[in-house]
């Protein structure tokens, strides 16, 4: 048995010979090599790092339709949360200036923007956080190569570089954070030759604040996924902030005319009538697509869901093949959300080095939304817990409330609202807490906590408030739904 078993592996090629040595004395050139170095695979590998593993990062970004290339740091860093809140900022600044002068200040009209110099002031704080982020690799010991990973086995990984060059890298284990990249529409001519991509309205919001002349184009709802109600209060608010919105509407073709302008055909759902316009820029905002397709995951026999092609994990981040890990936006079900990536990456990197056992909780994670009026939220929709609960399960707080910061600025705070719903019965639990108005994520991320505390009603009436703020008003909600009562919020 011994002499058939060694000749049976000794026919078959070196590399086979390799990878059992290895199974058999443990010998591999990492303890964990990370596949993708956003914001998640990152944190997986500084904190893995220093708990004493021998980790490398492998990072590569294939240039945009358009050739856009980007640093280490991934989509947040680069293309999305961080550039996109900082033209959030600069479009809030316009609203502030146009607010001072009800306070006293005199501005000189006209107020314009410059495009340029926010845009450099932006990109050169982008590769500021680039270079941060090798010199903490660095500073941690972890490996960075700029090459791109692929999974030839459950502990081997073949690198690319940008020359064609291979690199064969050996794990104990394997995770994989590449995340995922904005998809083009393939039924539309001329989609993918004339546009570009980032996030519908957040993009909306901030190009309408700016000056810009922005229209949406919306085929069905807007923020779905989100609850309704406060989807409505945000896209009312913008529509009064100067965005257009073309609802129920489907583009067929873009066109690029002679003086450079773009042409969009588009079919009106409602009227059954096909319009057209110019404009300078076509963005879309489609969805995202995982970054699966070139990692060999399926000559390994890695398990993808069938439908959106996300890798499917288990509650440790486990995948069907031993030894592979995916967390981020490429494991299915998974929010597609930058923090929870990286507390997920931690978590892993810690059980991986057998320092804990803790899982992420998917559970009441808080997000929020950067539209002009901001929309965080943290917990269920009223129409998911009216799915699990039933409508008479249920009782949902709400107000409509008044910045103080919109008063003397005579701005409208129609769309200025906030909800708790809650369990009708027992303690009544909280189940979801949803708020539109100034500051959104700060005043969301602090109700987050207590989420995890197990919050009821009671708790929430039982805290003080802070006085003039925003959100000290959920401090004080008491006007139900179901009463039929008018929840505006009067006095100070």
């Amino acid at each position: 048995m011994a002499a058939l078993w060694r000749g049976r592996h000794r026919w078959k090629r070196t590399n086979c010979l390799h990878v059992l040595t290895r199974n058999l004395t443990g010998k591999y050139d990492y303890d964990l090599v990370v596949i993708g170095g956003g914001s998640g695979g990152l944190a997986c590998s500084k904190e893995a790092a220093q708990l004493g593993q021998k980790v490398a990062v492998l990072d590569h970004v294939e240039p945009s339709v358009k050739g856009t290339k980007w640093g280490l740091g991934g989509t947040c860093v680069n293309v999305g949360c961080i550039p996109k809140k900082l033209m959030h900022q600069a479009a809030l600044l316009g609203t502030a200036v146009k607010d001072a002068k009800k306070f006293g200040w005199q501005i000189s009209e006209p107020i314009c923007h410059d495009w340029s110099t926010m845009a450099d002031a932006v990109q050169n704080h982008v590769r500021s956080l680039n270079w941060g982020h090798r010199v903490q690799l660095q500073d941690k010991k972890v490996k960075y190569l700029n090459i791109k990973g692929s999974l030839l086995d459950e502990h081997t990984v073949k690198g690319l570089t940008k020359a064609g060059k291979e690199t064969i890298l050996t794990a104990k284990n394997i995770v994989i954070a590449t995340g995922g990249r904005p998809k083009y529409p393939t039924n539309i001519p001329g989609a993918m030759e004339h546009g570009i991509t980032n996030v519908a309205l957040e993009c909306a919001g901030f190009l309408t604040g700016i000056g810009l002349d922005t229209t949406v184009m919306v085929r069905s709802i807007a923020l779905r996924g989100f609850d309704q109600q406060m989807a409505g209060l945000v896209t009312d608010y913008m529509e009064a902030y100067g965005t257009k919105f073309a609802w129920q509407c489907v583009p067929k073709r873009v066109d690029k005319l002679s003086s450079g302008v773009l042409q969009v055909t588009w079919m009106d759902n409602n009227t059954g009538n096909e319009h057209k316009d110019t404009y300078d820029s076509v963005l879309w905002a489609v969805g995202r697509a995982p970054e699966t397709k070139a990692l060999g995951l399926d000559k390994l026999g890695v398990q993808l869901d069938k439908e959106t092609g996300k890798i499917v994990v288990g509650a440790d981040e486990s995948t069907s093949v031993p030894n592979i890990y995916a967390f981020g936006d490429i494991g299915e079900g998974r929010p597609e959300l930058t923090p929870t990536a990286i507390k997920a990456g931690k978590l892993l990197a810690r059980r991986l080095a057998r320092h804990s056992a803790e899982l992420m909780n998917y559970d009441s994670v808080p997000t929020t939304v950067f539209t002009p009026l901001e929309y965080g939220c943290v917990g269920l929709s009223e129409e998911e817990a009216e799915k699990r609960l039933g409508k008479d399960g249920i009782e949902v707080y709400h107000a409509f409330y008044k910045p103080l910061e919109f008063t003397v600025a005579e701005r409208d705070a129609s769309q200025c609202y906030l909800k708790v719903i809650c369990e009708r019965d027992g303690d009544q639990k909280i189940l979801g807490l949803h708020f539109t108005g100034p500051n959104a994520g700060e005043v969301t991320q602090g109700f987050a906590l207590a989420f995890q505390c197990g919050a009821t009603y009671s708790h929430l009436l039982q805290t003080v408030g802070i006085h003039p703020t925003c959100a000290e008003e959920l401090t004080k909600v008491n006007i139900t739904k179901r009463s039929g009562l008018d929840a505006t919020v009067t006095g100070c």
